[in-house]
């Protein structure tokens, strides 16, 4: 076979490569979406026009302290340094296996000096010394006749895109457990407050019953149910220190600080949550990275199908070397001194014992895997934005009872006292209904807090402003049907 031959096969190969790439071809899995979320009623429906959570998502809660939290975080952070190493790491391998598309070359120089013993014509054996001087240049390709190069590379992309969104996942939460613990913090700065300022009355209450004690009104019994009220609640104050503290040192370390060198001043939680508005569900498949994340994997995953099923064709490789070679130094890089060789090898397996046909229902099955990983990451997802949807609607009608609660409450207090100070109720009223008030008002500090890591909840469960548009296109067949892939 001459050169010109061989070059004709190689451009014929290279005709048939668009079709010839084996394996099924990636078509999205259908997923069951409710046209409505459940939990929907009542709540702000996303329109084109709306304000929609976008990048910064944070700033919707208008805090400047927790926006520069947030951006803290966005560089310091291991957790999302992890993730962008991981996705470079991800994005290498799409280089490496694109470099199957291309030969391998290989230069390499040579000098050897061989004495060996030689025969004569009469039979006697005589030393002769050879030299070798050679500098090849060697070119090797591996015709990529059945796609599985092709599968590789679109497995590796898949892969790597499934990478970059779980990067955005890491950040997501990231982000999202920073502005939790930062609003549970000024929860506890509230509770504080609150709970100071009771110190502060239930002192002059003891004041007042010390007085009416010094003057013989009332018995030693209602000194020491006062005093007993001021140091629990004293105490009270005194334990939100512990779980503030841990906050604090949870906060520093998401944004990379040691705790030692971190603290945030006190600063009660006043303000109520931002409204978010909510599109319909088939919108979240696009919004969230960990359902991104999932349906790469699925893509990748259904590649590598097409990379077994590639080991049952047969193997083309094309290989040339080119040179200079002489047993002459001087005369060793000269025109005369030239070689070539070019040729070409087919290989097929004959038997491997079911290798291949376990390679290739093992790949079909790690795709199955995916393929229900991504349905369950979706079912979560739905049930995590119903879940806060829920919460949300429900803690805002508690919010509502529980002020009136606290306003009934406070009324009480303030009828007891008078009472108390007029003579015609006893002390143990006056503690019963002051005990009430300030279980009221803790618990609707508590309410805004549950409504304020419900809403950071229900932004994050709609994926941060995230979107899927972000990954960039390109993969073979990401644009989906109802078909399902691999051959399912």
């Amino acid at each position: 076979m001459n050169i010109r031959t061989l070059f004709v096969v190689a451009i014929g190969a290279l005709a048939l490569l668009p079709a010839c790439t084996v394996g099924p071809d990636y078509v999205r899995p259908s997923v069951a979406t409710p046209p409505v979320f459940k939990e929907m009623s009542g709540w702000k429906r996303a329109q084109p026009q709306d304000e929609a959570i976008r990048g910064n998502w944070w700033e919707v809660f208008n805090d400047p302290q927790l926006n520069a939290l947030e951006e803290e975080a966005a560089g310091a952070n291991q957790n999302v340094a992890v993730a962008e190493a991981q996705f470079r790491q991800a994005r290498a391998l799409v280089r490496g296996a694109r470099a199957g598309y291309f030969p391998t070359v290989t230069a390499g120089a040579s000098a050897s000096r061989t004495r060996r013993p030689v025969t004569t014509g009469n039979g006697s054996t005589v030393a002769s010394t050879v030299s070798d001087y050679a500098l090849p240049v060697d070119v090797t390709w591996e015709v990529d006749l059945w796609g599985r190069v092709r599968r590789t590379v679109e497995a590796s992309r898949a892969s790597a895109r499934s990478s970059a969104a779980d990067l955005e996942g890491v950040r997501l939460a990231v982000r999202a457990e920073l502005a939790q613990d930062y609003f549970q913090l000024r929860t506890l700065d509230a509770q504080r407050a609150l709970l100071d300022a009771t110190v502060a009355y239930y002192r002059k209450s003891l004041e007042l019953t010390g007085n009416r004690y010094a003057s013989g009104v009332v018995s030693r019994a209602d000194v020491l149910q006062a005093e007993t009220q001021l140091r629990t609640t004293e105490s009270q104050a005194i334990d939100i220190g512990v779980q503030r503290s841990q906050l604090e040192h949870a906060i520093a370390a998401l944004i990379g600080k040691p705790a030692a060198s971190f603290s945030l001043p006190a600063a009660p939680l006043n303000t109520a949550p931002p409204a978010v508005p909510v599109a319909v569900p088939s919108q979240l498949l696009e919004r969230r990275p960990d359902i991104a994340a999932a349906e790469r994997r699925m893509a990748a995953a259904n590649a590598q199908i097409g990379v077994a099923e590639a080991a049952y064709y047969p193997t083309v490789t094309l290989s040339g070397a080119v040179g200079f070679e002489s047993s002459e130094l001087a005369k060793w890089l000269t025109w005369p001194s030239r070689f070539w060789s070019i040729g070409g090898a087919l290989s097929e397996t004959l038997f491997d014992g079911g290798l291949r046909g376990a390679r290739t229902e093992q790949a079909r099955a790690a795709y199955d895997a995916t393929v229900a990983e991504y349905r369950q990451t979706v079912l979560t997802g739905f049930q995590e934005v119903e879940d806060n949807l829920a919460a949300l609607r429900i803690l805002a009608d508690e919010a509502q009872v529980q002020g009136e609660a606290v306003q009934a409450a406070r009324q009480s207090v303030a009828v007891t006292t008078n009472q108390y100070r007029a003579g015609t109720a006893g002390y143990l009223e006056v503690l019963v209904t002051q005990t009430a008030a300030l279980a009221n008002e803790r618990s609707a500090v508590d309410i805004l807090g549950r409504r304020m890591a419900a809403s950071v909840l229900l932004i994050k469960a709609l994926g941060g402003g995230w979107d899927a548009s972000r990954l960039q296109p390109g993969d073979p067949g990401e644009k989906g049907d109802s078909r399902t892939p691999g051959g399912k």
